[in-house]
């Protein structure tokens, strides 16, 4: 029979790629989008009890997109993915101790306790039993998580692909030996708002070595899409799945995006301070429209918001032609759903009764409604059928 997750990778036919972009409990925004794409499917396929692992062969995420990727790939449904952040939203942001705050805002260990019982339960070992690891053979699709190394200066894609360089059993520090609480964990763990997470790699070995991660947000891969591209093409990476618009599908789910416009801002208010607060969240952001344009621009979108009032959506369904907007061969299908949470955006949903604000920070757990909201009005309103026709 052979290993179950290769043969899945190595079948033939298209390929379909899920990308949860980083968001802290904004990623609920995403769950409701992915909430009604399982849906939708459900019907298509005739199959009330299909779950998105069933259809999507690789799923990938960074920082909350990392849980709701784990998750997914454990099996779970969106509904049990719902109740496990609407359930734990409060735990998972829970004020640490005053002596900490200077460092960091919330504790870890509420989120590493429910991460370490929900992926137990979902990839079904006791309460009890020790953490399931990333190389746990009851993941049903290829699972890639980003990670900062601060130890090393460098962002981590770790995958449980068993043929990845760093993955071979016979290395003492293969990754597939690591806890998937863990690794999960540190590709959450924003500075700021949670201390980062030590991983020992090759522990009890002469390898044995450890490192200091911080949430993957911060790396430039807060939209992980284009990296999951390379991912499933180069060679290094061992998957070298095959190209084109009927080959390979990538659906790209953001948390909300929305300009940080300041438009009284005076020069000499730019002072340290202010550049630890604002700088990294809008690299993060320029990060996570630019992936966005190069999958457009790469791909053949399907689907997408307008990136800019220069470019547009750069959707080929809606060009002018019918066809092609750029000049590049297509190397895949794109689909990217990501609601504008500003006020203009939110109005044009139909709910200018939420105050932006209220959905536009990682630790709004105050409202968790209102980040429902947003998430399931977009998905009834723009998650279609049509945009991954060929593919079901």
């Amino acid at each position: 029979m052979g290993h179950p997750l290769l043969n899945r990778l190595d079948a033939p036919g298209p390929k379909k790629i899920l990308a949860c972009d980083g968001g802290g409990i904004l990623g609920l925004i995403s769950v409701e989008i992915l909430a009604r794409l399982e849906a939708t499917l459900r019907r298509q396929r005739d199959d009330p009890n299909l779950v998105l692992a069933d259809w999507f062969d690789f799923c990938c995420g960074t920082s909350t997109g990392a849980i709701i990727a784990a998750c997914l790939s454990a099996g779970m449904s969106t509904a049990q993915i719902r109740d496990f952040y609407v359930g734990s939203g409060a735990d998972m942001f829970h004020k640490t101790h005053l002596l900490n705050r200077l460092k960091y805002g919330y504790d870890d260990e509420p989120l590493a306790a429910k991460l370490k019982a929900e992926l137990n339960r979902a990839l079904g070992h006791p309460a009890d039993a020790a953490p399931a690891l990333l190389g746990d053979p009851g993941l049903r699709t290829l699972l890639m998580m980003v990670l900062r190394n601060h130890s090393t200066d460098s962002p981590w894609p770790v995958s449980n692909h068993p043929r990845a360089k760093y993955n071979r059993p016979e290395r003492p520090d293969c990754n597939l030996k690591l806890p998937l609480w863990q690794l999960v964990r540190a590709s959450t763990a924003a500075p700021t708002f949670f201390p980062p997470e030590v991983v020992t790699l090759g522990a009890g070995t002469d390898k044995e070595q450890q490192f200091v991660f911080v949430d993957g947000g911060v790396t430039t891969y807060n939209n992980p899409a284009f990296l999951a591209f390379e991912m499933a093409t180069a060679a290094p990476y061992q998957l070298e799945w095959a190209t084109g618009p009927d080959r390979l599908l990538i659906v790209s789910v953001g948390t909300g995006g929305a300009a940080r416009a300041r438009p009284d801002l005076q020069a000499d208010e730019l002072w340290l301070l202010d550049h630890a607060k604002n700088i990294p969240g809008a690299l993060m952001n320029a990060a996570s429209a630019g992936w966005d344009m190069a999958c457009r621009v790469i791909g053949d979108c399907r689907f997408g918001g307008a990136l800019d009032r220069e470019v547009g959506d750069l959707v080929s369904l809606a060009s002018s032609e019918g066809g092609t907007t750029t000049t590049c061969p297509k190397q895949f299908s794109y689909l990217r759903y990501d609601p504008d949470v500003s006020a203009a955006g939110l109005a044009a949903l139909g709910l200018a009764d939420i105050d932006a604000a209220d959905v536009q920070v990682l630790d709004a757990v105050d409202h968790i409604e209102a980040i429902q909201r947003v998430g399931r009005t977009y998905a009834e309103k723009w998650v279609r059928a049509e945009h991954w026709q060929g593919f079901v």
